[in-house]
């Protein structure tokens, strides 16, 4: 009888796997939707409503120009508009299109239903743990940078 032995991971070790691996499935269903997954994180991120640009830079890691010209080219698509800040003229949010929200809402589900498919067997007790886990180390990220995740801030393939 032969059996193969997986390496034991360190702890960063299978975090940046995993990081790898939700990537690979946002990818995958960015492309079932014609997307790239810059334009899938996008639409997901404004699925809770309009998003200002210098949030959505922070959010995505783009630099000021990078986000114009994704926010431009998903505009052309009809996927998203732009519309101004009550409260500052200079300003604008992004917010989905009809269209936009249908195809935001479609990419997200798929993620997390290839996500959930993935923990297969994962007992909820440890799903739970990891869960915990994983708002821990969020958690420890906003108190070195000040930076607060919200529901908003949906990442590849979260689950919301």
């Amino acid at each position: 009888m032969v059996t193969t032995k997986e390496p034991v991971l360190r702890f960063t070790e299978a975090l940046v796997r995993l990081a790898h691996l939700v990537q690979q499935v946002f990818g995958e269903v960015s492309r079932e939707h014609d997307l790239t997954p810059q334009q899938a994180q996008l639409l997901c991120l404004l699925i809770d409503g309009p998003v200002g640009m210098t949030e959505l830079t922070r959010t995505l890691h783009l630099e000021k120009s990078s986000l114009t010209g994704l926010v431009d080219r998903a505009e052309k698509r009809g996927l998203v508009v732009r519309t101004r800040d009550p409260r500052d003229r200079r300003a604008c949010h992004i917010e989905l299109t009809a269209d936009g929200a249908r195809i935001a809402v479609v990419t997200h589900e798929g993620v997390t239903q290839r996500l959930d498919a993935l923990a297969g067997e994962l007992p909820e007790g440890h799903r739970e743990l990891l869960t915990s886990a994983i708002g821990g180390i969020l958690t420890e990220h906003t108190s070195q940078t000040g930076r607060v995740w919200s529901v908003a801030d949906r990442g590849p393939g979260s689950p919301g």
